[in-house]
């Protein structure tokens, strides 16, 4: 089996897709081995049904928790040290190969490259798009994994099925006819934040507009705007800074005076 679970685990790592790799390394069935991933059915067997399906089922929160860890079963799966105390004991090696988070980035402004430099330093994997084929270059973003020359509509039809709530969407444009339906595509999405780049009084009228095409008061919730925390950032790259700590203190639930959530000028 392993000839077979170590070349897919090979493809899917490439194809940044989330997988984990689990192992027995002691006790019956020493080696075996399955590939575990919420869009696959589990590749492989750890030699008897109960174990693989509770390991698989382990599995996958470690996935979702991107952590990798050693987990101790009886050979059937039992879990409880009552099950455990007159059964051999089976280790397994759960393996976590989590995608990078995502960070998709609308409109390529001066903004863009500071903010694409910075998330990338954090491990973000960095999707620029604008409509504008002049100003979307890869000599204006080399950083950037994915350059689209597109409207909101279609990088989220390429992307937005697979963002969650490790990933952010960045909408840095002041244009109506961008940003607008980069929002509504955002909010459609499972993304885990969403931010915008504005003044008060832009995004005061912004949020009027969406509210003409419908968007409900819950779903504007989750937009970030101003787009940052309250560091007093004024520089391109201060203002990346901001924003990438804002979404590090949403993401773990730290508290954070957001620009969104403050009065006042924002510089």
């Amino acid at each position: 089996m392993n000839n077979v679970v170590y070349p897919e685990l090979a493809r899917r790592i490439r194809a940044n897709e989330p997988t984990a790799l689990v192992v027995v390394i002691d006790g019956p069935h020493t080696g075996a081995t399955m590939l575990v991933s919420p869009d696959h059915p589990a590749l492989g067997t750890l030699g008897d049904d109960e174990l693989t399906r509770v390991a698989a089922r382990d599995a996958l929160g470690e996935l979702e928790a991107g952590r990798t860890s050693t987990r101790n079963y009886g050979p059937r799966g039992q879990i409880t040290p009552e099950d455990l105390a007159d059964s051999p004991a089976v280790r397994v090696f759960i393996e976590s190969f989590a995608p990078p988070p995502h960070m998709m980035i609308f409109g390529a402004v001066d903004f863009t490259s500071a903010l694409a430099r910075v998330a990338k330093v954090l491990g973000y994997r960095i999707t620029v798009c604008d409509a504008r084929t002049v100003f979307a270059t890869r000599r204006r973003f080399p950083m950037a994994d994915d350059i689209m020359v597109a409207w909101p509509d279609e990088a989220f039809t390429k992307h937005g099925a697979s963002l969650g709530a490790s990933d952010a969407v960045c909408i840095l444009t002041h244009d109506p006819k961008f940003d607008v339906p980069a929002i509504q595509g955002a909010l459609r999405s499972s993304v885990g934040y969403i931010g915008v780049m504005g003044s008060r009084k832009t995004h005061a009228k912004r949020l009027e507009r969406l509210v003409e095409v419908g968007v409900s008061p819950v779903d504007l919730a989750r937009v970030m705007s101003p787009i940052g925390l309250d560091i007093g950032a004024r520089t391109p790259e201060e203002t990346a800074i901001s924003i990438c700590a804002e979404i590090i203190a949403r993401r773990t639930g730290r508290a954070a005076q957001s620009l969104s959530a403050t009065t006042g000028a924002i510089h």
